[in-house]
């Protein structure tokens, strides 16, 4: 007969397990029906009018040289051959343009053929298996290294290379006559480095503003534009020559563009420009078509997942930093600073950081400084630029430049958005002392001085994206300046906020005209950044989680989910509990719900980053949230389906969160893949 003590036991160890499963079952997804599942991008039909491009270089027949971004020529076959078993059909420059005119489309899983530089390889062993074939392509040599005088060594970088391990123009004569490959300009000699800031990086000459160690001064819009233009027309007018007619395709030295050099292409008659950015092009965007680099001359499974990778839609793993913690007075302790932050986002493995681009030291959210040379605020350092690069080029993250809309210490002069307060509803409207000190959208002079510090900063870094702060919100008292009313009047709407909440049906049409107004803004903005910076510039905007879970409340914040998705690349609603006053214990179930409202909306979580919080803003200090409790979090996203997500702030200098726990819930590299 047992004891009672072994029964106690039993009882006790069973009443643990049945506590751990019902524990266990607060987290775990409802069961989604397969038919209702998301489908996998690679899985799904081939986008309409989409294409594969593939930047090649060099091609060795042995031991690649990745001085050159070499390719071993068996593989290079191999991977051809991939392509043709796999259904990829190879399309010409034609064939884009005939589509992005309205042509005929181009066949599913279009695959254009790209070999920049103008090595000999291409004209001794790419162009006879092309011709075997009968698939187009592109060469895009630079002017300067093919038209090395026979008895001098090519400048290659910093090194003297071989003459013979270049083309001649002749042999570039020879294959544009075949009419089966286009030759693209590759720049005539800015395919090289120059410094770009005052710690001497060098950066792609194309595309930056030269730092002048000298002087202290930064090349002048009206120069740049002289270097480059000079630089566009030589080869212009030399592949003109050459083949015989203007060429159409420009290809970024390095796959970075510039909208001011874009614009001086386009004057020349460019039809079509090629990055390095990832992802599938589309005809739609000629001027911005990404491309997918062969390096490290992999084998077909290497290759073919490489291939697999660029036709997913991204998994954007984002860390949100502030650059006031790597400023410091002292700039050898600022340059430490930089470099425990890269070595941190590098050791992370995420893909891509949200970087402050303004000062806050106070944390009010009001900038009166920034980080980057501009004509409208102080700089507090010329910190920006550095990071940017240094992110990009160490840690191999995109950088998303995180600015302010509305909240700039700018000219007292400037208009601030104003709340009118019914409990003293004859008191002159005055700022929100609770909220942001915004200045006000609708004043002409406050858009023209944002814009031109948008613009400021766009010149200044290569930036991948822009992080719009979550400062763009009115209330459903705000806003009440003098430029605020005027504007109500001329759109057919009362012209006081009384009356402006008056009824229901009125106060709606505020409503929606205050979020579209915010909208169109961050639109105007965005059409400023690219025109400085190119057409790859993505977008993303924070949304407050409240118009989210209760649609109504877009009164509150002139905020609408809806907006937001057909407008920006990402939605990035504050997915920060705490701050919203849930308890840890009821997280996961607050989450749930703000998923499933944003799910609602068809192809939305593609377009959606889940930021989460990393402090307790209510509790006195703001401490850290615990680090398991944030990868958690994560996890819980992932479980629901969720593939975009992140967290605010990451704080480099005490290790909050801590990395090697936070690590396998956030990197695409970790988890649930090692």
């Amino acid at each position: 007969m047992q004891s009672f003590a072994s029964f106690r036991l039993r009882l006790l160890l069973l009443s643990f397990g049945v506590v751990l499963l019902t524990g266990c079952a607060r987290d775990v997804p409802t069961f989604t029906p397969p038919a209702e599942r998301p489908v996998a991008r690679i899985d799904q039909p081939w986008p309409h009018n989409a294409l594969l491009t593939l930047a090649y270089h060099d091609i060795e027949d042995k031991d690649p040289d990745q001085r050159f971004v070499a390719v071993r020529t068996d593989l290079f076959v191999a991977q051809m051959g991939w392509l043709h078993d796999n259904g990829y059909q190879p399309v010409s420059v034609d064939q884009i343009l005939k589509a992005h005119a309205g042509g005929k489309p181009l066949p599913p899983k279009a695959v254009l053929l790209t070999f920049d530089d103008g090595f000999r390889s291409f004209y001794t062993r790419v162009f006879p298996f092309l011709k075997s074939m009968n698939w187009p392509a592109i060469w895009a040599p630079v002017g300067a290294w093919v038209g090395t005088p026979d008895d001098k060594p090519v400048h290659f970088g910093n090194a003297e290379i071989p003459r013979e391990r270049f083309a001649t123009w002749d042999q570039v004569r020879q294959v544009a006559r075949s009419g089966l490959v286009e030759i693209a300009s590759h720049t005539e000699n800015l395919h090289r480095g120059i410094p770009g800031n005052p710690t001497g990086n060098l950066e792609p000459a194309a595309t930056t503003h030269r730092y002048d160690a000298k002087t202290r001064t930064y090349e002048t819009d009206a120069a740049y534009r002289q270097r480059i233009g000079s630089d566009v027309e030589q080869i212009t007018r030399k592949l003109r020559e050459v083949t015989g007619k203007s060429p159409r395709v420009w290809i970024w030295p390095y796959g970075a563009a510039n909208g001011e050099t874009l614009d001086l292409i386009h004057k020349h008659g460019y039809q079509m420009a090629l990055t390095l950015d990832d992802g599938l092009g589309s005809t739609d965007h000629p001027m911005s078509i990404p491309r997918l680099l062969v390096t490290d001359s992999p084998g077909v499974s290497a290759f073919s997942q490489a291939v697999l990778r660029a036709e997913a839609r991204p998994r954007m793993r984002v860390t949100q930093v502030d650059l006031d913690y790597v400023y410091d007075p002292d700039p050898a302790q600022m340059d430490k600073n930089l470099g425990a932050l890269v070595q941190r986002i590098a050791d992370l493995q995420v893909s891509t950081v949200f970087l402050q681009a303004f000062a806050d030291p106070t944390g009010d959210g009001l900038a009166r400084e920034v980080y980057f040379p501009n004509h409208w605020l102080p700089m507090r350092a010329d910190l920006f630029n550095r990071a940017v690069w240094q992110l990009q080029t160490r840690a191999h993250v995109a950088v998303y430049a995180w600015m302010p809309v509305l909240s700039f210490n700018l000219s007292p002069m400037i208009a601030r958005v104003s709340r009118w307060d019914p409990d003293h509803p004859n008191a002159a409207p005055r700022p929100d002392p609770t909220q942001y000190q915004r200045l006000s959208p609708f004043a002409p002079k406050a858009r023209a001085e944002i814009t031109g510090l948008y613009e400021d900063l766009a010149r200044s870094a290569p930036i991948d994206g822009i992080l719009f702060h979550d400062d763009a919100l009115l209330s459903d008292f705000e806003d009440a300046s003098p430029p605020a009313l005027a504007a109500y009047r001329q759109a057919g709407l009362p012209d006081s906020i009384q009356a402006l909440r008056a009824d229901p049906a009125t106060l709606q049409r505020w409503t929606r005209f205050k979020s579209q107004a915010l909208i169109d803004f961050t639109k105007m903005l965005t059409e400023h950044v690219r025109a400085v910076r190119g057409p790859q510039v993505r977008t993303a905007r924070n949304l407050y989680s409240k118009p989210i879970l209760n649609p109504a409340s877009e009164t509150w914040f002139a905020q609408n989910l809806g907006d937001f998705l057909k407008t920006y690349d990402w939605t990035v609603p504050m997915t920060m509990p705490l701050m919203e006053q849930v308890h840890t214990s009821r997280s996961m179930a607050w989450i749930d719900r703000l998923v499933a409202a944003v799910s609602r909306h068809p192809g939305a979580l593609d377009h959606t980053v889940f930021e989460l919080q990393a402090r307790d803003w209510n509790l006195p200090g703001q401490p850290p949230v615990s680090s398991h409790i944030l990868a958690g979090w994560m996890q819980h996203l992932q479980r629901l389906g969720i593939q975009n997500f992140g967290y605010y702030p990451d704080d480099f200098v005490e290790n909050q969160p801590v990395l090697k726990i936070i690590r396998p819930a956030i990197s695409n590299a970790w988890y649930p893949y090692r």
